[in-house]
This record gives structure tokens, sequence and C-alpha cells, in this order.
């Protein structure tokens, strides 16, 4: 049992537990010797705490903390806002941001605040209590635009004009936003997914969105309706999500839930992700951004969270050029998703960066139609997904533009109700996947599973209860798997030792 998150107004908990994201038995939280509330989760938080105080909380078991002191404590309230969701409430939550001195937190009450874009600046902290709802505009026309050339605006990938966030972190640092409050992006009631893939002005923003940005955490939130992806940080590092509800239309195109963009030293915990595309999908850019930048995303740990519902739950790419190295998944709940792990690339992607050292320990995976995915011929996105060059399984010429792919550990998993199959690992003929690796990794069935297609690529695969399928792997090891209600041979290798 150890404290994850500390700060003048509420602690963060991550238990040790034996099963992912939920512990193997209902819990007390007691507080000072009061009972709080029975708990189920493994990371959990507590809010309203005073600052500068004493507590002690039993749980797993008892530890005691001291909150930080808070030297300013800024009131919304007292600026003045309407708080009824129909009246404009952007300049009184920015004046208040803005009027919070170094250190202070400002304090957001009971009430609807209707708001375009708010921007947060450095060493302050922002509480959302319960009952405080922020309501992102549904005109387009009423957010500014992220221009292209600030590095700044970004769009899948690539430099281009973007609206505004609804919170914005730029060239900021030390802050955290925490409570119990929501971010409602009302995405359904404005135009955002009406030809989505075509841009109106400019592309979509977010719910919240920083750029080169450090030291900041965001716990506890309720995020839902975005109009794209709910949480995107962009060349940023030493961030923290801890406990977020993040859920978004499962119809909704392209509304992940986290998706770190050349950012490093991430922790993911306790989130709980049901979305309309992937759950947290680790980018790196195209291959201009990555031959202008040449940021990796890196050293991300991702633990005690439930992705349920989605396409993928941890996705890597397609947006991968500046590379993804040392990300770590652990104890994680995988429930109702198209695939487990998602790994998108293709020609195109290039060598600068490589996608290596990827890490899956201690997790269960229920009705996940297809556990694992790495697929270099992904067909969708802009820039020619369609043609041969992507879509050849023949051996081209290795040059600037083929992806590599380093080595993939999987270990100390159930998959349990697998539908299509248990894995599917395509490499390139010119450049194989260099190592996939499985230890104590078990697979059942789904006795009703359907046939249905594993990856996105211009000449798909059709299979059902299919064991693990390679192509074009260096090596491919394998230690204590197993397989109950395969359909056909449990591995087949093609040109894969």
């Amino acid at each position: 049992m150890k404290i994850v998150n500390l700060n003048s107004r509420s602690v963060t908990i991550e238990l040790e537990s034996n099963t992912p994201y939920y512990n193997e038995k209902e819990y007390d939280i007691i507080l000072n010797g009061n009972f709080l509330r029975k708990e189920k989760r493994n990371v959990f938080t507590i809010y309203d705490l005073k600052p500068g105080r004493e507590y002690t909380l039993k749980a797993q078991e008892e530890i005691s903390f001291i909150t930080p002191k808070e030297p300013w404590t800024i009131y919304l309230k007292d600026f003045n806002p309407y708080a009824d969701g129909v009246n404009n409430d952007t300049a009184f939550i920015q004046a208040a941001i803005m009027a919070t001195p170094f250190g202070g937190t400002l304090i957001i009450e009971d009430g609807t605040y209707l708001v375009t874009s708010l921007y947060l600046k450095s060493n302050i902290n922002l509480y959302l209590k319960k009952g405080a709802k922020i309501l992102a505009s549904t005109q387009r026309r009423d957010y500014p635009i992220h221009p292209s050339y600030a590095n700044i605006g970004l769009w899948e990938g690539a430099e281009v004009n973007n609206f505004a966030s609804t919170l914005n972190f730029v060239d900021s640092e030390n802050i955290t936003v925490y409570g119990e409050g929501e971010i409602d992006g009302q995405a359904e009631n404005g135009d955002w997914y009406i030809n989505h893939r075509q841009m109106n002005i400019a592309w979509r923003g977010h719910s919240i969105f920083m750029v080169r940005s450090s030291n900041i955490s965001i716990v506890g939130l309720y995020v839902h309706n975005t109009q794209a992806w709910a949480i995107h940080p962009y060349m940023s590092s030493y961030l923290n999500f801890y406990n977020l509800e993040l859920k978004n239309n499962p119809k909704m195109p392209t509304t992940d839930g986290i998706d770190p963009d050349c950012s490093s030293n991430i922790e993911i915990k306790g989130c709980k992700f049901s979305v309309g595309d992937d759950c947290i999908a680790i980018k790196s850019g195209t291959y201009d951004l990555a031959l202008k930048y040449k940021k990796a995303s890196s050293d991300i740990l991702i633990e005690n969270n439930l992705m349920a519902d989605g396409h993928g739950g941890v996705v890597f790419g397609s947006e991968s050029s500046g590379g993804i190295n040392n990300i770590t998944v652990r104890r994680c709940l995988f429930e109702n998703t198209d695939r487990g792990l998602r790994i998108k690339t293709r020609r195109g992607r290039g060598n600068i960066g490589q996608i290596d050292n990827i890490i899956f320990d201690d997790i269960l995976m229920k009705n996940v139609l297809t556990p694992f995915v790495i697929n270099s011929y992904y067909n969708m996105g802009p820039k020619g997904g369609h043609t041969e060059y992507v879509w050849t399984t023949k051996a081209l010429k290795v040059d600037e533009y083929t992806p590599v792919l380093g080595k993939f550990h999987f270990s100390n998993m159930k998959c349990e109700g697998v539908s299509i199959a248990a894995g599917v690992f395509l490499g390139l003929a010119e450049m194989p996947i260099k190592l996939v690796s499985f230890e104590n990794v078990s697979f059942s069935y789904n006795e009703d599973a359907e046939e249905g297609i594993p990856c996105m690529m211009e000449h798909p695969y059709k299979m059902k209860k299919a064991g693990i399928f390679c192509l074009n792997v260096d090596k491919l090891e394998t230690k204590n798997v197993t397989f109950a209600g395969v359909s056909g041979k449990e591995i087949i290798k093609e040109w894969t030792k």
C-alpha cells in the first residue's frame, strides 16, 4: 500500500493486489478512525482533506501522512461566474486562474460552467469539487485556433491548425488538476463528428491538451463526450493520470482516451476507459514530424487500469515515426475491446525511432476479440495507406522509410473469451519483428465466436478461434502457453523462427 499522489486536499492510494484493477475482496477505508466507505479498486482517491493536516489512513494496512500546506486558496465563486451552463464563464475562470498566486489552489465548486478554452499557468492547483461541471461550447467558431507553425497545432501526427482544447497546458509546469468534477465536451450536441475526416476551419481539439509541459497531474475527473481524443499530451514529460473515468459514445470516431504523443516519463494508474476508439494510444508523429524533432514516446507505466470497450486497449501508432520504447503495461483488466495490444504501423513511418522493449505482465483479458495484434500493413489514415507499397508482403528495399519493430514480452496473462485469434503478428519481409515472447499465458475461446478480421489491412485475413499466427518474425519464444478451444493449429509460423 503506497501513496501515488498527495496534495493539499486529496490523497491517492495504490494497494498491493494479485488481481488487476479490482482487489480480491472489498475493504473498508478508515480515515483518522472514521469509516469513510467500502472500496474494491486497487487505486482510489480521498478528497476534501484539509491542507497542512496529519492523517492516518487504514485500508489494506495503516499509513500516516501530512497534506502539504496551501499558501493561497482562491474560490471561483468570488469572481462572480454565472455557473448556469447557459452563459459563457470562460473569462471568469481564466481570470481566476491568472489571479491564483504561486503555489495556490483555485477551487471550483458546485455549478455548470460553459466555456470554450481555458489555459492553465504554472505552479498552481485546480480543484474541481463534486458537482462542478466544465461544459464545452458546441460552437466551433467560439474556439481559438492553435496555429501549426508554433508547434502547438497538431492533428494525427502532423503540424496543422487545430482548435484549442477545453483545458490547455502550454509551456507550463507543476500543476495538479483534481477532484470529483467533470469535463463534458458536448461533442454529440455539435457538428464535430459530421464529415470528421475533413477539416472544417481547423481540426478538432481535445478535452485536455498539453504541449511542452512537465510535472502535471490529472486526478479523479470524469471526462466524456469529447470532440476528439480526451487527453492529448504532446512533447511533454513527467505526467501522472490517476483515477480518471474517460467515456465516449462507442459509435463516435477518433475519440480515444489518453494519447501520449512524443512524451515521456508517464504514469497512468487506476483509470477506467470506455471510448469510441482506442483506450490508450501511444504515438510519436508521422515521418516529417519525427525528422524535424526526433522525439520518442518512452518510459510509460500503465498499471491497474480498466479498459472496458474500445477498438484497442493499449495501442501503439499508427503515428509512431519518432519511436516508442520502454513501455510497461501491468496488472490491467481488458474487457470487450476489439484488441488488447494493438500496434499499427506501415512502410513510410520510417526508422528514425523504433517500437521496442514493450512489456505486458499480470494481465486479464475478458471477451477481447484478438488479444494481440502487431500489424505492419496498417492501411487507414492519410498518405497512401491503400497503395501496393503499403500492402505488399513481398520484400522491398530497406530505406529510411522502413519501420522497425523490436522486442515484445508477454507474461502471466489470462485471455478468456477469445473470438477471432489469440494473436496476429505481421512483420515486413524486409524488416521482420525482432522478438515476440510469451511466458505463462493462457487462451480460452468463446464458444459462440464469429469469423472476423483481426487487423486493418488492404487484403485482410479472416479468422475464427485461431491460435497465434506469425508472419516475418525473427524469433518467437513460447513457454507454458496453453489454448483451450482453439480451432486448428495453436501456432502457425510463416517466415518465422
